[in-house]
Order: structure tokens, then sequence, then C-alpha cells
């Protein structure tokens, strides 16, 4: 038998964890097609643990984690990449390929909105190769 408890639960929003709707459109464009269990249809985040079976006309755009997106271009690109606090709340994104010129970033005031930038360059990066 199950006793009933009183637990005090959060809701967890996942929302944060996968890239934008503006950067899933541009690694669709540069060939990303990996199995997602997040999409966005008409620029609207779901998130399934199911296929999506898209019954309108409305395109299902794959909506990746970031963690997805970072080992798609190491794994079709080349690149690693990485985040790091480099003052007390000032964070950098560096940018490395063997052979190739490094990118560093300006400073930013989140983890999170370096990592951004950080996936933005390197779609930037990609697009002129």
């Amino acid at each position: 038998m199950f006793k009933e408890t009183n637990i005090n639960c959060k809701k967890i929003t996942m929302e944060k964890e996968f890239i934008p709707y503006e950067q899933a459109l541009d690694l669709k464009e540069l060939g990303f097609d990996e199995t997602c269990f997040g999409y966005y249809l008409a620029s609207t985040l779901f998130i399934s643990n199911d296929i999506v079976y898209n019954s309108t006309n409305i395109p299902v755009i794959e909506a990746p984690l970031y963690q997805q997106a970072f080992g798609w271009f190491r794994k079709k690109h080349g690149y690693t990449q990485y985040v790091r606090e480099v003052k007390k709340d000032k964070y950098r994104f560096y940018i490395e390929k063997f052979d190739e010129k490094s990118y560093t970033s300006e400073f930013y005031d989140s983890h999170e909105e370096a990592e951004l930038e950080c996936l933005k360059k390197l779609i930037e990066i990609a697009k002129n190769k």
C-alpha cells in the first residue's frame, strides 16, 4: 500500500534547455537532422518523447538541446567550444578547431547568455564556410 504524503513539488521548466527557434531554423538550413524530443511548430516549442506526426502544412523544426547542438557542431564541423567564468559573474565563450582560427568572445553577464552567443557564432562560422 502507498501512504499519502504531502510533497512540495516545483514545476520544472525545460524550455531554457532548448535552443531558440531562430537558431533551430539556422541549424536546419545547415543540415541538422538529428532526432530531438523538442520541436517547434509555428515557432511554438513542444516537448515530446514520441515521434511527431505532422498533419498540418506547418513545418516542424527540430529543437535540440544546447548540448545536442554543440555536439553536432563537434561531429559535423569539428568545432569544440566551451563557456567559462573568467571574472566574478562575467563569462566568455571559446571556439576552437584544429589548425584553424580560434574565437574568443566579449564578456557576458550569464553563462546562458554566453552559451547562446557561442551558438550564434558557430552558426555564423558554418554559414561562411
